[in-house]
């Protein structure tokens, strides 16, 4: 099984545990992932408040030099996705707009290939049964609540993928690995997003909102699959009540990685005395 990758800006900055934990996972795994040679930054916010055609430029880009691959395209972070997707989605749809694209890119662009998040390919293609295979160390006792942000599962039409009001993957994967995914009505909540540096004062609302979710729930950690959502949701709580961990992390966990503790350095908050307590070190 093998996927062009595309990491975007995050993943090689302040998330750099999610990058390095999703490559070591899909090794586990068997799924190559084919990085893509010479991206670019989706675009995200900026790009698509400052021009539109800027922005599918930005994203279009991407999706050209995938292409070129010849395999879907993997892809870990939400937002990128939703650039990707939405610029993929347009040029399928809009022949006059393909080729405009084209022409701001210089080069081809058929848009044969689907744009994947990585959780979806997870669940969808490698299965539950095979990563419960993988499971060398069960995550017995870790009460955590699954967060899927904005992003992840909207627009439905766009994504395509698990229920966008009650999203279920990550509680499904987590379960699988012997963790107990708790029910909690914060799931699909915005935690505040790119107005981190803009507005603290909304985003600490907001994810203090979460946060008394979360305890309201029984956790003892929450799980996402959001590079922006994680530096949020550990950045911006009061205190340091909850680790957030990168659902791939969790996997690599499980499976036994022997790299596993290199990822969990990089957290703001400090994870080890809530695993070690549950003897998952």
């Amino acid at each position: 099984m093998r996927y062009a990758y595309y990491p975007g800006c995050s993943l090689t900055s302040t998330a750099q545990e999610y990058d390095l934990s999703a490559r070591a996972v899909c090794r586990e795994l068997g799924v190559a992932l084919d990085e893509v040679a010479d991206w670019n930054c989706c675009g995200a916010s900026p790009g698509h408040c400052t021009s539109a055609r800027l922005a599918h430029a930005l994203a279009g880009r991407n999706l050209a030099l995938a292409e070129r691959q010849g395999m879907d395209l993997a892809v870990v972070c939400p937002a990128c996705l939703l650039r990707l997707r939405t610029t993929r989605r347009r040029a399928k749809a809009d022949a006059d707009f393909r080729r405009d694209l084209e022409g701001m890119l210089e080069m081809p662009y058929e848009a044969a290939h689907d744009v994947r998040h990585l959780l979806e390919i997870l669940s969808d293609e490698v299965g539950m049964t095979a990563i419960r295979r993988r499971v060398r160390k069960p995550l017995r006792g870790l009460r955590l609540v699954c967060y899927y942000g904005c992003f992840l599962v909207r627009p439905p039409e766009v994504m395509r993928f698990d229920d966008p009001e009650n999203p279920q993957a990550l509680d499904v994967l987590m379960n699988t690995l012997g963790a107990a995914a708790v029910d909690w009505p914060g799931k699909v909540d915005c935690c505040g997003g790119s107005l981190a540096l803009s507005r603290r004062d909304v985003v600490t609302k907001l994810v203090g909102d979460l946060a008394d979710l979360a305890e309201g729930a029984g956790a003892k950690a929450i799980v996402t699959a959001c590079p922006l959502c994680q530096a949020n949701l550990e950045s911006r709580q009061k205190g340091e009540r909850f680790p957030v961990f990168y659902f791939t992390e969790l996997m690599g966990l499980a499976f036994g990685v022997k790299d596993v503790h290199t990822w969990f350095k990089k957290h703001l908050v400090n994870p080890l005395p809530l695993l070690a307590s549950h003897g998952l070190l």
